[in-house]
């Protein structure tokens, strides 16, 4: 990959799938995050803190590794992006599965409900740190338990926030959506791009 200003603090596919679709080229940080709410904790805070410690996570990442494109003049201009989506039902948190059972408890609330996904994205550098914070209103048809154990069985649910993934099997849970669907998927497109721009003007202050 040509050498970039701009890294992405993720390993999700989907992630680097939405970041490569508005045509911005970077490369990959690996971080190693806590993701654990803390007591009292609300859901926004949780998640723009995840996104935060993230993109933080990457920027000391970089600095650590030492890399020969660090040393150039161009460093202040690098930036990292971090971010992280979780599920909200009632101002629950509903985090990624650990079981079977586990997922049939969340999508049993979900089911014939609204819920909240809200998607935080961050943007760091060595001496500032954005976070932009999207949520988006989800709403789900009823559905039955055979479906929930069938739909656990493929597999698509065990790795993702709230037991579901839109952009897969689970879209024919789906009857509405109000807000941004590339932000339930990982991503919010329209405000990363724009947050993207606005981070390189005030660099390039």
């Amino acid at each position: 990959m040509k050498q970039t200003n701009m890294y992405l603090a993720s390993q999700s596919p989907r992630r680097r799938e939405l970041l490569t679709q508005i045509g911005v080229a970077f490369s990959v940080l690996s971080v190693d995050v806590e993701e654990q709410q803390q007591v009292d904790e609300l859901a926004p805070d949780y998640v723009s803190r995840l996104a935060r410690d993230k993109a933080q996570a990457g920027v000391a990442a970089l600095n650590y590794t030492n890399i020969a494109e660090i040393k150039t003049n161009t460093a202040d201009k690098q930036m990292v992006l971090g971010a992280d989506t979780i599920v909200v039902y009632a101002g629950l948190v509903l985090e990624k599965p650990i079981d079977e059972a586990d997922s049939v408890r969340m999508l049993s609330l979900l089911s014939g409900q609204e819920h909240q996904v809200m998607t935080a994205v961050a943007l760091a550098d060595e001496s500032r740190c954005w976070v932009e914070l999207v949520t988006t209103a989800v709403q789900f048809r009823e559905i039955s338990t055979i479906e929930m154990h069938d739909y656990w069985r493929t597999g698509e649910p065990c790795d993702k926030a709230g037991s579901y993934a839109i952009q897969g099997i689970a879209g024919k849970f789906v009857s509405h959506i109000s807000g941004s669907y590339s932000a339930v998927v990982g991503l919010p497109l329209m405000q990363t791009e724009q947050l993207i721009q606005a981070f390189r003007a005030e660099q390039n202050k």
